[in-house]
């Protein structure tokens, strides 16, 4: 039996999954945390997954391992190999005014032919601008520029401050496509957008094929020497090889953020700003839009009405489609799409009749979907068609969740067996390095509702819409 590990190195926490390449069965797991806030020391990550290896029980029986992480995360190093600075990561809005200087220099629709999204306050290129308006000297002081996973790859390498090779960083598709000076068509830099950015020009890790492997771990720290590496992948193009999308699928992942994603063979090049044209981990393009405010308003509800998930679903529940006119624009964050960094959350339609514990229940469900179904819609703009709708993430498992969003949305929704889809598709991809063939393991739901389309969801939420 060949094992191979998956990584997830996300916002909150590193996952490893341990499956074998033949059924896909998974054999073992860990996880560490990692430390709340929008800028981390990268070697946090690197303590946690070294952390999550050991909590799966180790490497040592495993042929291949390969990362994917959360995107846009700027680790910026000096000649030396040594991180200049904590990482902004993706959910840091600082940079939205350095977004706003990117655009009215380029053109938001010559970014968008460029690199296939127009940048928002996440993208590494902004968060570079960011530190060479406000951090002139670690601007000054940056040789190369790598995200979350392309670092972690590099540190198991055996790289590293005092071991440095900046020509041996790595990265894939799927990633560098979040950065803001990437052609995902091309597969390649744009360099002039990268010193727009920076001030100067700098080590990019060099792009890997889907079944590229950049080489194999070193001996450290429990780490066994020799172990097969994948090329690593940004999280929501893991969690599409992870899922096994196909043609007509659309995921919903519902965590920390809200996202809404397809794989397609068409590139997309989006001017508004709306729909990020990404690539995938398969060699295919990944259109995705985000939302900052997803899970975590359920959080914020919950905890104003006092009750727990299960409760908060039982209490939405009992109101009707629509909350009685009362709708939640629940930009609690800021948001990202639209792009309202500085914006916040608006109940709208309180009456007597319509403002009971019920009705804020649902009104936080209805309008958390409404925003990832104002983002399907932007993706089926751009020719990009559904068929059925794949609900993931965390809040998928609440019970209100699927039968809401079946009312939302006029397409089937199918809610996946809960499982760490991210560290799922890394397996794949180090099944894929290992091998020379993506493994085909299978995905089983656990929900299922019939399609109850009620219009009127929507129709509230649009009427009250603050863009």
């Amino acid at each position: 039996m060949s094992l191979v590990a998956g990584i997830d190195s996300s916002t909150q926490s590193c996952k490893v999954v341990v499956r074998d390449v033949d059924s896909g069965a998974i054999v073992r797991t860990g996880r560490a945390a990692h430390p709340f806030g929008t800028e981390v020391d990268p070697e946090e990550w690197w303590h946690a997954l070294l952390a999550a290896i050991a909590g799966a029980g180790g490497l040592d029986d495993v042929a291949a391992v390969s990362i994917a992480a959360q995107q846009h995360g700027m680790v910026v190093l000096d000649e030396t190999g040594a991180v200049i600075r904590p990482a902004l990561l993706w959910n840091d809005t600082r940079s939205a005014p350095d977004a706003a200087d990117l655009i009215a220099e380029f053109g938001a629709a010559g970014l968008a032919i460029r690199t296939g999204s127009v940048p928002v306050a996440s993208f590494t290129s902004t968060k570079l601008r960011w530190m060479r308006r406000v951090e002139p000297e670690n601007a000054a002081r940056v040789a190369a520029v790598a995200l979350p996973h392309d670092w972690l790859t590099w540190r198991l390498r055996g790289f590293g401050p005092g071991a440095s090779n900046l020509e041996e960083l790595t990265t894939d598709r799927s990633d560098a496509s979040g950065t803001g000076y990437f052609e995902p068509e091309a597969s390649t830099y744009d360099r002039e957008l990268l010193r727009a950015a920076l001030g100067h020009d700098a080590v990019l890790p060099r792009v890997l094929g889907p079944a590229e492997s950049p080489g194999v771990t070193a001996r450290l720290e429990a780490i066994p020497a020799g172990v097969v590496l994948g090329a690593g992948a940004g999280d929501n193009a893991g969690a599409a090889l992870g899922l096994g999308l196909a043609d007509g699928d659309a995921v919903l992942s519902i965590g920390t953020s809200g996202t809404v994603f397809a794989v397609t063979d068409i590139a997309t090049h989006e001017a508004t700003g709306t729909v990020a044209g990404f690539a995938d981990a398969s060699g295919r393009f990944l259109p995705l839009v985000a939302t900052l405010n997803a899970a975590r308003v359920l959080d914020s509800v919950a905890g104003l009405l006092g009750v727990d998930h299960a409760e908060l679903s039982t209490l939405a529940l009992e109101a009707e489609p629509g909350s009685g006119g009362l709708v939640l624009q629940p930009y609690f964050e800021g948001e990202r799409t639209p792009n309202l960094p500085d914006a916040t959350a608006t109940l709208f339609g309180m009456t007597l009749a319509s403002t009971t514990r019920a009705t804020l229940a649902r009104a936080a469900i209805e309008g958390m979907l409404c925003g990832l179904a104002d983002g399907l819609d932007a993706v089926a703009a751009l020719g990009v068609r559904s068929r059925r709708i794949l609900l993931v993430g965390g809040a998928a498992q609440n019970a209100a969740i699927p039968v809401i969003a079946s009312q939302v949305f006029d397409l089937p929704v199918h809610v996946p067996q809960p499982g760490e889809y991210v560290a799922a598709g890394a397996a794949a991809q180090a099944a894929w390095a290992l091998t020379g063939a993506l493994p085909n393991w299978s995905v089983t739901e656990v929900a299922a509702p019939p399609v109850d389309f009620a219009p009127v969801i929507r129709e509230h939420y649009a009427r009250r819409a603050v863009n």
